[in-house]
């Protein structure tokens, strides 16, 4: 059994900045998620067609903006007079993108902890996880404050930010168990395997426990899964429901 290392994480992590009720991934939704008492939010992160890390879901711009095509084909100057906040509801109209840095600074502010989930538009995996290691290696200048947590899907991103700044800690998302799932966590040297919340049962939170790693969930929305993973001894639970769940609990 391997020991586990101090987490110096919150539990609760706001869903791309407080769930659904303001426009995911702008600022005007981590604003919010705040408001409501949490302390940690996760966010997705890509670059655009000129290299500046940025916040956006979806590969594309028509579900979460007023843009069309394939956000990392077009330049920032161009995205970030985008109106993502207008789909969302009238009371965020004219929200822009946000930037990585522009987070990151309102983070810093607040001292708060961020989860980056490096969400590469197709192709550009290793090149995302490099330059958005970077610009949170570079941003992040309060020691006194946890760093970034660094998540990813797609192992080849993991393995640029392990490349270039591999004090940053990192962790394997995953929505299925795949063969070898541990062993992948373990090569890619994270400190957490963050899983549909479905997955997690007694045998696989004490197989990443016995590595040495954290059990982290995503989505989080229901009071009896929230209830069996705490019971379950989980490590961090993502959700969207920020009016719902206490940030303290």
């Amino acid at each position: 059994m391997s020991e586990r290392t101090p987490w110096p994480y919150p539990r609760w992590i706001a869903h791309r900045g407080a769930g659904r009720l303001a426009p995911e991934n702008t600022l005007a939704a981590f604003r919010l998620g705040a408001e409501y008492g949490f302390r940690m939010f996760e966010c997705d992160a890509k670059l655009s067609a000129d290299g500046v890390p940025f916040l956006l879901h979806d590969a594309t711009l028509e579900r979460t903006s007023n843009g069309r095509g394939v956000a990392g084909d077009q330049p920032w100057n161009a995205l970030s007079r985008l109106d993502a906040g207008g789909w969302h509801s009238r009371r965020y109209a004219g929200e822009p993108l946000a930037s990585l840095e522009g987070l990151i600074r309102f983070c810093l502010a607040n001292r708060h902890a961020l989860n980056i989930e490096i969400k590469p538009t197709p192709g550009t995996e290793r090149l995302t996880g490099e330059v958005v290691a970077s610009h949170a290696a570079q941003l992040w200048s309060d020691p006194a404050l946890a760093p970034p947590l660094l998540t990813s899907f797609a192992a080849e991103a993991l393995r640029g930010a392990r490349a270039t700044q591999p004090g940053l800690p990192r962790g394997l998302l995953l929505d299925t168990l795949p063969e070898g799932w541990l062993a992948t966590a373990l090569e890619l040297g994270c400190v957490a395997v963050v899983c549909n919340y479905a997955l997690w049962d007694a045998h696989t939170v004490a197989q990443v426990h016995d590595a040495g790693l954290r059990a982290l969930s995503y989505t989080v929305n229901d009071d009896w899964a929230a209830e069996r993973l705490l019971a379950l001894g989980t490590d961090g639970i993502i959700t969207d429901r920020v009016d719902r769940f206490s940030a303290e609990g």
